[in-house]
């Protein structure tokens, strides 16, 4: 195999691992009554915050509205709270 072929063997092996670095991705959706959000990172949520993690691919039914927020934590009725 030549210098080129090898180069371009080895750029291919490089974009294929990262293209599929992004498949193990920890994002999950997070419910807590029929309120949800996003989360980047999986979390282990205070047992008080009685929320329910889905995997990041869960469809939600008619009545579940999405909040978006940044951070860790989680909704507690109209509530943000942090930890």
């Amino acid at each position: 195999m030549t210098l080129i072929g090898k180069s371009l063997l080895g750029t291919a092996i490089g974009a294929g691992l990262l293209a599929l670095s992004g498949v193990g991705a920890s994002a999950a959706i997070v419910c807590q009554g029929n309120v949800c959000w996003h989360a980047h990172e999986r979390f282990d949520y205070p047992a008080g915050a009685r929320v329910v993690v889905h995997e990041d691919d869960w469809r939600p039914g008619p009545r579940v509205t999405f909040r978006e927020h940044e951070g860790r934590g989680y909704w507690k009725g109209e509530t943000w709270t942090a930890w």
